[in-house]
């Protein structure tokens, strides 16, 4: 007995080949080799997260030299920001004790991130202000001191 095979089922099947083929291809160049080491992971994955440079210090090695900020921070409004979300990655400042080496925020858009009127953000939670009215063209820290935000400078 002869079976009929359609030549649009021999094309589709060539098609089909082809594909299967060329994903094969492509996954042997694409995949890492250490993949499928520990389960469904890429087992350089260990190695790659260990290598980079650590380049925040944690809040604690601020308050270690810093306790006059740290006895501030427990009476602030901002008691619960910790110190490298401003003042950005504190590791280079702890190692070489440069004034340099740590972010100063300045302007009226860095603290306007979280304090200018945005309509998603609860009132009660954050204080805001609209910057295209409040003291147009002052600088915030002019009259606020971040860690005594309460206290007016003079």
């Amino acid at each position: 007995m002869k079976f009929y095979i359609p030549p649009q089922l021999t094309r589709l099947a060539i098609a089909f080949a082809i594909f299967i083929s060329l994903f094969l291809v492509l996954r042997h160049f694409l995949v890492p080799d250490t993949f499928g080491e520990y389960g469904h992971y890429r087992g350089a994955s260990l190695i790659d997260n260990a290598l980079p440079e650590i380049h925040y210090a944690g809040q604690q090695a601020c308050f270690d030299c810093h306790q006059d900020i740290e006895d501030l921070k427990k009476q602030d409004v901002h008691n619960d920001i910790h110190c490298e979300t401003c003042h950005g990655p504190g590791q280079k400042h702890v190692l070489s004790g440069e004034a340099a080496d740590i972010l100063k925020p300045t302007g009226r858009e860095f603290c306007g991130r979280c304090h200018s009127t945005n309509a998603a953000k609860q009132i009660s939670a954050v204080f805001q202000i609209d910057l295209k009215k409040h003291n147009v063209n002052r600088n915030c820290l002019e009259c606020h001191n971040p860690h005594q935000p309460w206290k007016m400078k003079k």
